[in-house]
């Protein structure tokens, strides 16, 4: 089987691509192959770059888990609490190239990564869980809540509005827009400007500066499982 998310090294920077060869839906098996290219990149001490396929970082969690594999459903919901942490944790600088949709799950990345350029065009960005359906997850609303503008923390969760990548910078889910066509380049030089970093200062700064975040999101996932194991007893 092809693999999902595939990890190169080069100079220092460790490029994570997800690729379902459709719209990079969060299935367990996906997030399984994001959280080991976040091991080997941990490993080779690189800077993470984070990116997708085609128009799409991702569409969120894979909604035929929910109705064709109830049984993994909370591994998959695990696993992207998982995700989210490891990233937000992360001990070398992470990069996410957005160069698409970023829908529900999709966006954990953007929500936890040090850096987030995305791509200008008709891409759409955001938390469209209680459109769905669904209840955000407490360890997404810690996640929303350390990156979203308080305006936006709000709008967000609550009205699932979707933003335009330019407007996306506004609220919080991206720090930059380049054009579509130039985002790879910006990516791997601003990667590249990280990697100048000291990582070991970069690492201690992190802990301290997101302790509270870490603290929250950590109390945030085993509520949240601890409640799925309860409704699935």
């Amino acid at each position: 089987m092809t693999e999902l998310a595939t990890y190169e090294l080069n100079d220092g920077i460790g490029t994570i691509t997800l690729d379902d060869g459709k719209v990079n839906a969060l299935s367990p098996e996906m997030l399984t192959s994001v959280l080991e290219a976040l091991d080997r990149a941990e490993q080779d001490g690189a800077v993470v770059l984070l990116t997708g396929r085609a128009e799409y970082l991702s569409a969120g969690f894979d909604l035929k888990v929910f109705s064709e594999r109830p049984g993994d459903v909370v591994e998959m919901l695990t696993l992207g609490a998982r995700l989210a942490e490891r990233i937000l944790a992360f001990p070398t600088p992470t990069l996410v190239a957005c160069n698409g949709h970023a829908i529900a799950a999709g966006t954990f990345p953007l929500l936890a990564a040090d850096v987030r350029i995305g791509a200008d065009g008709p891409f759409k960005l955001g938390l469209n869980e209680v459109k769905i359906g669904l209840t955000v997850p407490l360890y997404v609303v810690e996640l929303a809540r350390h990156r979203l503008t308080p305006r936006d923390y709000n709008r967000a969760l609550i009205t699932a509005a979707t933003y335009t990548p330019a407007d996306a910078v506004h609220a919080g889910l991206l720090d930059r827009v380049v054009a579509s066509e130039e985002l790879h380049e910006a990516s791997l030089a601003t990667a590249g400007e990280l990697a100048g970093l000291n990582m070991e200062a970069h690492a201690a700064t992190k802990q301290r500066v997101r302790k509270e975040a870490l603290g929250a999101l950590r109390t945030a996932v085993d509520a949240e499982l601890a409640s799925l194991e309860t409704d699935g007893s």
